[in-house]
């Protein structure tokens, strides 16, 4: 497995700045929520740096990349190309990084749609990316008060501020998402 300097190296080179700054917030704002919540800082470091080392592929790289490595997507994953970063993301940390810790390839694969069952380092990197010291979206605030308060509630927050957006602008939403969103509903009665 690539080291901490070898992946920003890498990073550095393969992201735009704005990814760049994006990635090592997520990595910090990981590492902080991981010493709040009780998972290795170091792990929840290194899965937030590179959630996003797939994120500044080109389309044409990306189905590239998919047919290379015989990469498979839903009809709905297919269409929805902004999904494609995290699924090639968990690949690519596997197969180029030497990513061999599955709960940080998962952290990776789903910090964009989240998924029912997530683990503990999973509902971090979903939420540091969220929460990230750049990001400025309306509710930001709100959310990064909750994500200190209690990770499930944050999630919910989270989720339905998702589908909410997803569903204003007509876009279809992933089996994955919805199914974190009814598990954290049940979880919060």
């Amino acid at each position: 497995m690539l080291t901490v300097p070898q992946v920003k190296d890498l990073l550095s080179r393969r992201l735009c700045e704005y990814r760049y700054v994006h990635s090592l917030n997520v990595a910090d704002e990981a590492r902080r929520l991981a010493a709040i919540y009780g998972e290795d800082g170091d792990r929840a470091y290194y899965a937030g740096l590179i959630h996003d080392a797939m994120k500044d592929v080109t389309h044409d790289s990306a189905l590239s990349y998919m047919k290379n490595y015989g990469i498979n997507l839903t009809e709905l994953e297919l269409a929805g190309t902004k999904l494609w970063h995290s699924i090639l993301g968990a690949d690519y940390a596997a197969r180029f990084i030497g990513v061999t810790d599955e709960g940080i390839i998962n952290a990776v694969r789903y910090h964009t749609t989240a998924r029912a069952g997530m683990s503990l380092l999973e509902k971090i990197i979903y939420l540091a990316d969220y929460t990230s010291a750049e990001r400025s979206y309306n509710g930001v605030e709100d959310m990064r008060a909750a994500v200190d308060v209690s990770l499930e509630k944050a999630m919910k927050i989270a989720l339905d501020f998702t589908v909410n957006d997803l569903n204003s602008k007509g876009v279809p939403i992933h089996p994955d998402t919805l199914a974190a969103l009814n598990e954290i509903n049940v979880i919060l009665t």
